[in-house]
C-alpha cells in the first residue's frame, strides 16, 4: 500500500488500521475503520480514498469513484493521498486521472523532485511522450541530475518511434535527440553506459552507421561493460549494415580465437567470407588488412581457419568444444550451395557426421545437432549411415529372440540418438505395417528397461527414456494416419498415459495426448493435461490456441468459458504490466528495452489469439446467457460491443503461435513449410472473420429494440433506428463474402502436417450447413424490417418471402440436426471407434438454434403490435370477412415446427447418452493387438476419459438445448 513515512505523523498512526485491512484483503472492515475515523476527522482525505479503495475492491465502483473525485477536486498535495488515489486509480484502470493529480501537485509543489518524477511517470504509463519531454527537462532544471536529463531525451526517440510521419522522425525528433546528447558528450557529461546506449540507439535509427561505429570503438565504447561482448556485437552489427565485410571477417575470426565455441560469429565468418570472395576484395599492399586486423577472402584460408580451431579442440582431450566441428559442416553445405568443387578437401559428410556422433552421440544436443546437416546425405546413404552409427553403440548381447540393451545412460543417449536419426531420415517411416509394430514393440521395451536408470528421479524431473515412449507414440501416429485403425490411436494414448505416470513433468506428452484427445473429440481430460502444463504469460498467447480451438466445438461449454478467461486474463493484464516494465527501464537506465517492451506491447494488442479469443468468449456469453438469464439486448450492452465498428486490426494481425512446440522428428517432406503457416494463418482469420461478422449481427439484431409504433413515423429516425437496417445489411452482405471466401478456401482441401496447425472448425462449420442457416436467419430479418417500415398493406412480396423464410429455417434446421445422427461411441466386434463429427456437428446445430431464436424473438416483437393494430381495425369496422395475412399463421406453424424441431434434438441427445452411457468397454479385446496387462490398463483408463468426457458434452449440449426450448414457449403473438 502507500508510504507510512513518518510515524511520528498521528495521522500515520490513525491510518495504519486501515491500511492492514487493505493490505490482508478485509476490504469491508477497512471501509467500517475508514468510517469510524471520518466522522472524527472530516479532512482526513486519506482515509477517504482508502475507503474508495475498499469499495473498489467490493466491486462497488461507482461509489469508489465518486468518493475519490472528492478528493481529487481539493488538489491534495500529502504523500499518503497521492498515492492512495495512484493505487485506486490504476486498479480502475484510469492512469490518465493519475496525472492529473501530479499536474496540480506540482503546481502546489513546484520545487518537488518527488512530485516531478511522479508526474513523468504518470505520463509515461499513458505513453505522452511528448509531455514526458517537458516533465523530464523540467525536473532536471530542478535537480540537475543526468538520468533526468536522458528521460528527456529518450521521450524525444519516443515520439519518433510512434510518429506516423518517418519523414518528420528523421527531420526533427530524432536530430534533437542526438544535439541533445552531444552536448553532454562536449561537455564531458557522460556518465553511465544507459547514457552511451542512448546515444547508439539514436544514431542507428538516423541511419548514422559510421558516427555509431566511431562511437562505439570510441571512449564512450569503454562504458559498454553489461554484457559480455557488447562492444564487438555491436561493431559487427554496424559493419555488415555498412557492407564493411572485411571488417566483419577480420572480428568474427578475431573473436572465434578466442573463443572457438560461439556459434553466432561462425555464421559471420562464413557470410561475411563469401561477401568478400563475390566482391574480389585484395588485402593493401602496405598496412593491415583492416581496421580490425587480418581478413580471410579465399575458401583455402577458410579450411584452413576451421581446421586449425578443430586441430586445437582435439589437442584439449576430453572435453571438446562442438563448435568447430559443426562449423566444417556448415561450411561443406555453403560450399556445395555455390558448387565449389573445394568443399571435397574438408572430407565425406557421412564420415564426418559419424566422427561427430563418436565424439558427442552420449549428449542429448547430438541429436539437434547433427539433424540440420543431414540434408548433406544422398538417399543411397541413409542406412548405411545409421549402420555405421548402431555399430558404435555399446550394448549388451542378448538372449536368443530379445532385445539387445544399454548398460548405462550414455550408452541409452547415444542409441536414442540413433534412432532419432534414423527417423529423421525417413528410415521408420518407410516401414510396413508389422514392422512398424516390431519397432513399437522395441522401442516400448526400450523404455521400460531405461526406467531402471531413473528410479532416483525426483518427480520433476524427465526420465532418461521418454524419448522411446514419445518415439513410440508418433509411430503408432503415423500408422494411425495411414491405416485409419482406431486401436492404433488407442495404444498410442495408452503409451504416453503411462509415460506421463512415470515422468508427470513431461510437456511433449501432455501437449501430444491434448493433440489426440481433441482429435477424438474428448476434451474433459483436456483442461487437466494444460492446466498441468503450468502455462506462464506469453504462453498463452503462443500455446493457448491447442485449447482454446476445440473447447467451445467439443461440447464443453464451461471449460470453453474458463479457458477463454485463462487467455484474455493475460491480455488484459499486458497493457497494465507492460507499462510497469517501461517504467522501470527509465527509472534503472534500460533505455534500449523501452522500444521493445512497446512493440511487444503492440504485438499482443494485434495477436490473432486475442482477437479469436475475444470474439469466441462474447459469442459463448450470448449462446450461454442470452434471453435466458437475461435479454439479448442486456447482455450485447454489458459487453460493449458496437456492430458499427470494427475492433480487430486486421491489417496489423500478427499470428504468435508456437506451431512447433511439438517435438517433431519428421523427415523434411513431411514437415510443417512457410506454405502450411501462410495458409494456416490465411483459413485462422477467413474463420475469425465469419464469427466476428456473426457476432456484430447479432449485436446490431439486439439493437433492433421492440418496437412499439409503426416504424414510419419521424420519431424512428429521431432515435436513430432508421439507420439500423442498413448496419444490418451492410454486415451481412459482408458475411456472405466471407463465407464464399471460405467455401472457396476449403475446396482447396489443404492438409496440415499432423503435429502442424490445427484446421480451423470452418470445413465442419460450411459442410453442415451451420453457417448457411445463420446468415439466411440474418435475411429474414431484413425482410421483417420491411415489413415493420411498411405495414401490412404494402408488403405482399415481403411477407411472402417471410413465410418462406420460415419454412427454409425448419428445412436447414432439420438438414443440419440430421448431420448429428449416429453413434458417438461405438463397439463393434470387441474394437471401439468414434464419430467426434457429430458432437462437433451437434455444437453447430445448438448455435445455430440460438441465432434462429434470437431472431424469431425479434420477428415476434414486429409482428406482435402489427397484429394487434390490425385487430383493432377490424373491431372498429366490424369487418369480419378481412382476410388475416398469411405471415400470422406461417409465424405460429414456424414456432410449432421449431418446437417439434427442438423435442426431437433434446430426445436425439438423451439416446446419445444412453447408448454412451451402455457401452461397455470392459468388453473390448486388446489382447490381440499384444499389449500386456499395464498397457490394457493405461488403455482402458484412456476410453473412460474419452467416455466421461462424451458424457459430459451431451449434458452440456442437452443442458442449453432445453434452456431454448424453453425460450421458445414464450414466443407467441
Amino acid at each position: 500500500m502507500a508510504a507510512r513515512g513518518h510515524v511520528q505523523d498521528p495521522n500515520d498512526r490513525r491510518l495504519r488500521p486501515i491500511y492492514d485491512y487493505l493490505d490482508n484483503g478485509n476490504n469491508k472492515m477497512a471501509i467500517q475503520q475508514a468510517d469510524k475515523l471520518l466522522k472524527k476527522h472530516k479532512d482526513l482525505h486519506c482515509a477517504k480514498v482508502l475507503k474508495a479503495i475498499g469499495l473498489q475492491r467490493t466491486g462497488r465502483q461507482d461509489e469508489a469513484f465518486t468518493l475519490a473525485q472528492e478528493v481529487a477536486v481539493l488538489e491534495p498535495t500529502d504523500d499518503n493521498s497521492l498515492q492512495a488515489l495512484t493505487i485506486l486509480y490504476r486498479e480502475m484502470h484510469r492512469p490518465e486521472l493519475v496525472t492529473k493529480l501530479y499536474e496540480a501537485a506540482v503546481k502546489k509543489v513546484p520545487s518537488s523532485e518527488e512530485y516531478h518524477s511522479h508526474l513523468f511517470m504518470a505520463y509515461a504509463r499513458v505513453g505522452e511522450y511528448k509531455k514526458m519531454q517537458q516533465a523530464g527537462m523540467a525536473l532536471y532544471k530542478i535537480v540537475p541530475k543526468n538520468p533526468y536529463y536522458f528521460w528527456s531525451v529518450m521521450s524525444l526517440v519516443m515520439q519518433a518511434i510512434s510518429a506516423e510521419d518517418e519523414k518528420l522522425s528523421k527531420t526533427m525528433f530524432l536530430p534533437l535527440a542526438e544535439r541533445m546528447v552531444e552536448k553532454m558528450v562536449k561537455e564531458e557529461k557522460i556518465e553511465a553506459e544507459a547514457e552511451v546506449q542512448l546515444y547508439f540507439m539514436i544514431l542507428e535509427r538516423l541511419g548514422k552507421y559510421v558516427e555509431a561505429l566511431e562511437v562505439v570503438r570510441g571512449q564512450l565504447g569503454e562504458k559498454l561493460t553489461s554484457e559480455l561482448q557488447s562492444r564487438e556485437s555491436k561493431c559487427m552489427s554496424l559493419y555488415r549494415k555498412l557492407d564493411r565485410w572485411p571488417e566483419c571477417n577480420a572480428l568474427s575470426r578475431k573473436l572465434l580465437l578466442n573463443n572457438p565455441d560461439d556459434w553466432q560469429f561462425y555464421l559471420s565468418y562464413f557470410d561475411s567470407l563469401f561477401h568478400v570472395i563475390d566482391e574480389s576484395w585484395s588485402p593493401p599492399e602496405v598496412g593491415d588488412h583492416s581496421a580490425e586486423g587480418e581478413v580471410e577472402s579465399s575458401v583455402a584460408q577458410a579450411i584452413r581457419f576451421v581446421e586449425d580451431r578443430i586441430r586445437a579442440e582435439e589437442a584439449r582431450g576430453a572435453r571438446q568444444r562442438r563448435g568447430p566441428f559443426l562449423a566444417r559442416l556448415e561450411l561443406i553445405r555453403r560450399l556445395r550451395q555455390r558448387a565449389d568443387p573445394e568443399e571435397t578437401q574438408l572430407g565425406d559428410p557421412l564420415e564426418l557426421m559419424f566422427q561427430y556422433f563418436v565424439k558427442f552421440g552420449d549428449k542429448p544436443c547430438c541429436i539437434s545437432d547433427l539433424r540440420i546437416f543431414l540434408d548433406l546425405l544422398i538417399p543411397a546413404q541413409h542406412v548405411q549411415f545409421i549402420n555405421r552409427l548402431m555399430e558404435t553403440v555399446p550394448l549388451s548381447t542378448p538372449p536368443e529372440g530379445s532385445v539387445a540393451l544399454p548398460a548405462d545412460i550414455k550408452a541409452l543417449q547415444r542409441h536414442l540418438c540413433v534412432l532419432q536419426l534414423a527417423h529423421s531420415l525417413g528410415l521408420h517411416h518407410s516401414l510396413d505395417m508389422q514392422h512398424s509394430i516390431d519397432l513399437i514393440n522395441e522401442l516400448k521395451t526400450r523404455y521400460r528397461h531405461g526406467l531402471e536408470f531413473g528410479k532416483s528421479c525426483l518427480k520433476t524431473e524427465l526420465q532418461f527414456s521418454d524419448m522411446y515412449c514419445l518415439l513410440a507414440a508418433h509411430v503408432y501416429v503415423n500408422l494411425w494416419k495411414e491405416t485409419g485403425e482406431e486401436w492404433l490411436l488407442w495404444s498410442c494414448l495408452g503409451l504416453l498415459e503411462e509415460g506421463l505416470a512415470h515422468s508427470p513433468s513431461n510437456a511433449q506428452f501432455k501437449l501430444l495426448l491434448i493433440l489426440l484427445f481433441c482429435q477424438l473429440g474428448a476434451f474433459e481430460p483436456v483442461v487437466d493435461l494444460y492446466s498441468s502444463l503450468d502455462a506462464k504469460h506469453i504462453q498463452h498467447d503462443t500455446i493457448g490456441y491447442l485449447l482454446t480451438r476445440y473447447a467451445e466445438s467439443l461440447g464443453q461449454f464451461a471449460a470453453a468459458s474458463q479457458s477463454c478467461n485463462f487467455s484474455l486474463r493475460f491480455f488484459h493484464s499486458n497493457q497494465k504490466d507492460t507499462s510497469e516494465y517501461i517504467i522501470q527501464a527509465y527509472k534503472y537506465g534500460a533505455f534500449e528495452k523501452i522500444p521493445e517492451f512497446i512493440a511487444f506491447r503492440n504485438r499482443l494488442n494485434r495477436s490473432l489469439h486475442f482477437a479469436q479469443v475475444r470474439t469466441e468468449r462474447m459469442l459463448l456469453d450470448l449462446f450461454l446467457e442470452a434471453n435466458i438469464s437475461s435479454s439479448l439486448e442486456e447482455n450485447v450492452k454489458s459487453m460493449g460491443l458496437c456492430p458499427e465498428e470494427e475492433d480487430i486490426p486486421w491489417a496489423d494481425m500478427r499470428d504468435n503461435r508456437d506451431l512447433t512446440v511439438l517435438t517433431s522428428w519428421d523427415p523434411k517432406d513431411r514437415q510443417l513449410s512457410e506454405e502450411h503457416r501462410r495458409l494456416s494463418l490465411e483459413e485462422e482469420a477467413l474463420w475469425l472473420r465469419v464469427r466476428a461478422l456473426t457476432l456484430r449481427l447479432v449485436g446490431s439484431l439486439a439493437a433492433l429494440s421492440p418496437p412499439v409504433a409503426p416504424r414510419n413515423s419521424e420519431k424512428t429516425a429521431e432515435n436513430g433506428v432508421a439507420s439500423k437496417p442498413d448496419t444490418l445489411r451492410s454486415l451481412l452482405k459482408q458475411l456472405e463474402t466471407a463465407l464464399e471466401t471460405g467455401r472457396a478456401f476449403t475446396e482447396r482441401n489443404v492438409q496440415y502436417p499432423f503435429l502442424g496447425p490445427p484446421a480451423t472448425r470452418l470445413s465442419p462449420a460450411l459442410a453442415s450447413g451451420s453457417c448457411q442457416c445463420q446468415a439466411s436467419a440474418f435475411h429474414l430479418v431484413s425482410d421483417l424490417q420491411d415489413l415493420d417500415s411498411h405495414g401490412l398493406e404494402d408488403t405482399t412480396e415481403v411477407q411472402t418471402r417471410i413465410g418462406n423464410s420460415f419454412k427454409s429455417l425448419i428445412a436447414q434446421l432439420r438438414e443440419l440436426l440430421s448431420k448429428c445422427k449416429g453413434d458417438l461411441l461405438d463397439v463393434k466386434d470387441c474394437q471401439c471407434k468414434t464419430k467426434p463429427i457429430l458432437l462437433e456437428n451437434l455444437v453447430f446445430f445448438v448455435e445455430t438454434v440460438c441465432v434462429v431464436l434470437w431472431v424469431s424473438s425479434y420477428c415476434g416483437s414486429v409482428l406482435r403490435p402489427l397484429k394487434a393494430s390490425l385487430q383493432k381495425k377490424k373491431k372498429k369496422k366490424k369487418d369480419t370477412n378481412t382476410t388475416t395475412p398469411a405471415v400470422f399463421s406461417g409465424y405460429q406453424e414456424y414456432t410449432a415446427a421449431l418446437q417439434a424441431l427442438l423435442s426431437e434434438a433434446l430426445d436425439h441427445v438423451k439416446g446419445l447418452e444412453a447408448c454412451v452411457l451402455a457401452v461397455k468397454l470392459e468388453g473390448l479385446s486388446l489382447e490381440e493387438h499384444s499389449l500386456s496387462e499395464d498397457e490394457r490398463k493405461f488403455t482402458k483408463t484412456v476410453m473412460e476419459k474419452v467416455q466421461s468426457s462424451y458424457l459430459r458434452s451431451l449434458q452440456e449440449v442437452g443442458e442449453l438445448l432445453k434452456k431454448r426450448a424453453d425460450c421458445l414457449k414464450s414466443l407467441k403473438i
